[in-house]
């Protein structure tokens, strides 16, 4: 069966930082849930989800929210493992083919609410393999050499307003044709860079103070 758009939401039950991260509830769900949550709201814009995990109590959520769930093997859930190798593993245990994958990594739980939809409709237009999502670098940031600070993007004392336009990958979410990913490529050559300009895009989840910048962002945003 030839499908379109397959989401992949990988997480791992493991976290060193924050232990428990992508089950410790948000908003008083998991912080799993979120990004199920908002691959749901898409509709027929999607036509898989699937949670890659190697833990029982995510798999236990991901069904309760009626999603597909694939059993990661521990030799591809360590902390150093990287994502391309779940998602691998998930299209290769899948029946159907897909000619798209959306990443949406739990880490990043909230999201503009078109952003999907959005994304999607860049990603078709613009005729290319992959789209990542960015966000503008606002902060003067620079090397240390030797002891001394030595400014990598402004000259000392220029003002922030002044500063040349550079972009981050912020990583809300990933659009890739399924043949760059069996390649290895979650990013392929023919790549589409989104904007996005919105305080969520901050919003990254490795340690309690990122998440109680997540909770803020939530009580601040809220409709």
């Amino acid at each position: 069966m030839n499908l379109t758009n397959l989401v992949i939401i990988p997480a791992r039950g493991g976290s060193k930082r924050l232990p428990g991260k992508n089950l410790k509830e948000l908003d008083g769900i998991p912080l799993i849930q979120h990004s199920i949550q908002y691959a749901l709201l898409a509709g027929s814009l999607i036509d898989t989800i699937v949670v890659t995990t190697d833990s029982n109590e995510i798999a236990q959520v991901a069904m309760d929210c009626g999603v597909e769930v694939i059993k990661r093997p521990t030799e591809l859930s360590g902390d150093h493992e990287p994502v391309i190798s779940a998602m691998q593993h998930t299209l290769e245990s899948l029946s159907g083919s897909y000619e798209n994958v959306i990443l949406l990594q739990p880490t990043n739980p909230l999201r503009p609410g078109n952003l999907l939809k959005e994304s999607l409709e860049s990603f078709e237009s613009s005729k290319v393999d992959s789209l990542m999502t960015v966000d503008f670098l606002k902060e003067k940031f620079g090397k240390i050499v030797g002891d001394k600070f030595v400014p990598e993007n402004y000259i000392m004392g220029q003002r922030s307003q002044d500063l040349p336009q550079l972009y981050r990958e912020n990583g809300l979410l990933y659009i890739t044709k399924v043949s760059e990913i069996l390649e290895g490529n979650i990013l392929a050559e023919h790549n589409f860079a989104m904007v996005v300009d919105h305080p969520f895009s901050r919003v990254d989840i490795d340690d309690i103070t990122d998440f109680k910048f997540a909770e803020l962002m939530l009580e601040m945003h809220a409709s």
